[in-house]
């Protein structure tokens, strides 16, 4: 096993690891995991990942109990945990400084541990100031129940807002992004956070390196063995959106490279990830010791992805991000749904000074780029709606707040 700095930390980590979500919960027993943590730890795995709102809490409580009847030293290992859903009140999800401190103490008491060594934001909370949340983590760390903080699935904006304020603060940032890296997904890790790698020292622990077994090549011929996570009722929505003719064959294309070099597809699938330098540890998950064995040879194939077989592998994919965006930070934008039409005045031009139209119309968005002049006061927008979240621009609708707010990484609108 070979090990990592997690991000710009001294923290060091496998790099690859073992995660709690879909591995262990209600479906396996104490003495199943202590036989799954034991072989991961015999491959030298270091790093096992949980979250409060796997199986409901159960996950952590596995998890601390198999670790303890183990007798491992707790310093050998890294354990992290994630808070953001903790239940159903109103104050039991997302991340104020009431969930993430009372969220942390009850994580800590399922583990039965004095600490985790790093805690996530599990998802981003439109509804908390990135302030609160960042004095919170820090709040955490400074207690001793964590000793890093990190975000999962936040976007580059979010994570550069709070670097932002940590340093206005003279407070901890966020050393570590946990987001979905794979074959098939690649835009973040790829394009978006670019940027962060240098300017944070931002580390990745990525999760789902064979996209939920669609990588595994179980799925080939379309059917769905019964043993299979897409054969839990939970999972029927995802296998429904990710078993289609596309994916399917691009997955089948990638079959002969990985017989070329004798491996499994699941094995070339997550060597894949590793191999990117940017990638701190990757995240796998497994029920059976068979699957830990077979995932564990993939760092012996990493060496063996040589430029031309990741041109075979590009070849079939052909997912790379077609241009990397040149991400700067803007602050939000905040927009009332009552309002059945809005106009701006001529943004604010940051870095590619890209002139922007964004009204309302029968409670739908109207978003236009142009390359014009920047629109002029109460000048309306007649084209229509462009979705367009990723990395240019993101938004987050709460019909109950009656609130949609919107990112532009690359400008700024005032409304």
């Amino acid at each position: 096993m070979q090990y990592k700095n997690l991000g710009g930390s001294g923290l060091r980590v496998s790099q690859l690891s073992y995660g709690a979500w879909v591995s262990f919960g209600n479906q396996i027993d104490v003495k199943e995991v202590k036989s799954l943590l034991q072989c991961c730890r015999d491959y030298g795995v270091n790093f096992f990942d949980n979250a409060e709102v796997y199986a409901n809490g159960r996950a952590e409580e596995i998890m601390g109990q198999a670790i303890r009847e183990l007798g491992w030293k707790r310093s050998d290992v890294v354990v992290t945990t994630k808070i953001f859903w903790g239940g159903s009140g109103p104050n039991d999800k997302g991340l104020s400084r009431k969930h993430i401190v009372e969220g942390t103490k009850a994580s800590l008491k399922r583990l039965d541990m004095d600490y985790v060594d790093v805690i996530y934001c599990h998802r981003p909370d439109f509804m908390t100031p990135i302030e609160e949340t960042v004095r919170a983590m820090n709040h955490v760390i400074d207690n001793g129940w964590a000793f890093y903080w990190g975000t999962s699935e936040w976007s580059a904006q979010q994570i550069t807002e709070a670097w932002s304020v940590a340093q206005r603060l003279d407070l901890v940032g966020p050393i570590v992004e946990q987001p979905e890296y794979n074959l098939l997904s690649r835009h973040k890790v790829e394009s978006e956070y670019l940027p962060l790698y240098s300017n944070y020292g931002l580390g990745l622990t990525t999760w789902s390196p064979l996209a939920s077994g669609v990588l595994t090549g179980k799925y080939n011929k379309g059917v769905i063995p019964p043993e299979s996570r897409f054969a839990l009722e939970n999972y029927k929505n995802l296998a429904s959106r990710s078993l289609v003719d596309d994916v399917l064959t691009k997955v089948r294309g990638l079959t002969p490279i990985a017989d070329e070099l004798n491996v499994p597809l699941a094995q070339l699938a997550i060597a894949w990830c590793a191999a990117n330098p940017n990638v701190s540890s990757v995240i796998t998950g497994a029920t059976k010791e068979a699957q830990i064995h077979e995932n564990m040879k993939a760092i012996d194939l990493i060496p063996k992805l040589t430029p031309e077989v990741m041109e075979k592998i590009e070849a079939v994919v052909q997912s790379k991000p077609k241009r990397q965006d040149s991400y700067r930070p803007s602050k939000p934008l905040r927009i009332s749904l009552r309002s059945a039409t809005w106009r701006f005045s001529s943004p604010a031009k940051l870095g590619l000074m890209v002139p922007v139209k964004l009204f309302f119309e029968r409670d739908k968005l109207q978003f236009q780029e142009t390359s014009a002049d920047p629109p002029r006061k109460g000048e309306p927008i007649k084209d229509e709606f462009r979705d367009m979240v990723g990395s240019r621009v993101a938004f987050h609708l709460d019909p109950v707040a009656g609130i949609i707010i919107i990112f532009f990484p690359s400008y700024q609108l005032r409304p």
